[in-house]
């Protein structure tokens, strides 16, 4: 599978993350850290598969 496809599939996950929290921010704040936390660890997927050899 071609690098860049698994970076823009990780960056897109998120950006379903992010959306996520954004939705359960004033009802469940503990969710919405979770879902926070995966975001970022998604993106930094993304950037370390994509600066990967």
């Amino acid at each position: 599978m071609p690098r860049e496809v698994v970076v823009v599939a990780l960056i897109a996950l998120a950006g379903i993350l992010v959306g996520g929290v954004y939705t359960t921010w004033k009802t469940a704040k503990v969710v919405a850290g979770v879902l926070a936390i995966l975001a970022l660890l998604a993106l930094g997927g993304a950037i370390a598969w994509y600066t990967s050899s």
